[in-house]
């Protein structure tokens, strides 16, 4: 019985060294695909390294436009204030000069007849197309110390009228 013993644990001896041989070549595909795998991930960690170093370059450099642009577009909105503020200033005076030739010009008719020049009396003309021009009702007096100087003056008036109007328009438009 000895001798059956002794066979018996060879065997089992050897089932198992073939067993632990199968299992030592298993795993060592397995340690050799995963020595693959992390020269891989190895490469694709160094990959994702450069693309984060990359991407923060461009992150800097797009806060760097978006100071400059906002820098830019305060320096204008400034501008476009002062701009906006000289533009009301000018329109106030042009009502003002408005408002004094109107005065003036009213005036002027209200003054009787004898002391206003004669003036010629002209056949009607027919009503003219309507235009984007401002007409002067009546022809002011050009005769006088002031005369030149409120023709000129009345020009001037028509003139910014018609610029004015022509702003309105377009900004209706």
């Amino acid at each position: 019985m000895s001798l059956f013993v002794t066979i018996f644990a060879d065997l089992l001896v050897a089932v198992l060294l073939a067993a632990t041989i199968v299992t030592s070549l298993r795993l060592s595909k397995r340690i050799s695909q995963l020595k693959g795998d992390e020269a891989a991930l190895r490469s694709t960690i160094g990959d994702l390294m450069v693309a984060t170093h990359n991407a923060e370059r461009a992150i800097t450099g797009l806060r760097t436009a978006l100071d400059e642009c906002d820098r830019g577009l305060e320096q204008r909105i400034h501008a476009a204030q002062a701009c906006s503020a000289t533009l009301a200033g000018g329109v106030e005076a042009g009502e003002a000069v408005l408002t004094r030739i109107a005065a003036i010009v009213s005036g002027a008719r209200a003054t009787p007849a004898a002391a206003r020049p004669a003036e010629v009396k002209a056949a009607p003309a027919p009503a003219p197309a309507p235009t984007s021009r401002i007409e002067v009702a009546a022809p002011l007096p050009t005769d006088g110390p002031n005369g030149e100087r409120l023709g000129a003056a009345a020009a001037a008036a028509l003139a910014m009228t018609e610029r004015a109007l022509a702003r309105v328009r377009a900004r209706a438009a």
